[in-house]
C-alpha cells in the first residue's frame, strides 16, 4: 500500500475493488442522505434560517406564528410558509392552543444551530 492509499484510508476514502480510482466509504444510508439535504436546504434561506433561531430563542414554550413576522421584517404568510418548510425538515414542531399555533425547535435543530455556532467561533480565532 502506498502512503496515498493510506492517506485515502484514512479519510473513509479505499481503493475500487476494479482498481479504478477510489470509492468513498461513509455509514450514511441514502436516506439519510436526502434527509441531511432536505435539513440543510431548509436553512439555506436567509428568512427560513432567521426563523429557525427566533424559534430556537423561544425555548420550551415556543414561538407564536403572530410574533414572528415583525421580528424577521417579513408578512406574515412569508413566516408560515418558511415555518413550512422547517417543519417539513424535522426542524420544528408545532402545536395549537386556541385559534394560534406554536412552534418548537427540535432537538435536531438544535444540534444544527450549535454546530453553526461552534463553526462560527472557530472561524473568528
Amino acid at each position: 500500500m502506498n502512503s496515498n492509499s493510506a492517506e485515502h484510508t484514512d479519510r473513509g476514502i479505499e481503493d475500487a475493488p476494479d482498481g479504478d480510482c477510489c470509492t468513498a466509504s461513509h455509514s450514511l444510508t441514502d436516506e439519510a442522505l436526502l434527509d441531511d439535504v432536505a435539513m440543510l436546504s431548509a436553512v439555506g434561506n436567509e428568512t427560513r434560517y432567521e426563523t429557525l433561531r427566533y424559534v430556537a430563542g423561544a425555548g420550551q414554550a415556543g414561538a407564536c406564528v403572530c410574533e414572528l413576522p415583525p421580528l424577521v421584517g417579513v408578512t406574515q404568510g412569508t413566516v408560515s410558509n418558511a415555518l413550512s418548510r422547517l417543519l417539513e425538515a424535522g426542524l420544528v414542531s408545532r402545536r395549537k392552543e386556541g385559534r394560534w399555533r406554536y412552534y418548537t425547535a427540535t432537538t435536531e435543530a438544535r444540534t444544527l444551530l450549535l454546530a453553526l455556532d461552534t463553526i462560527q467561533e472557530g472561524s473568528d480565532e
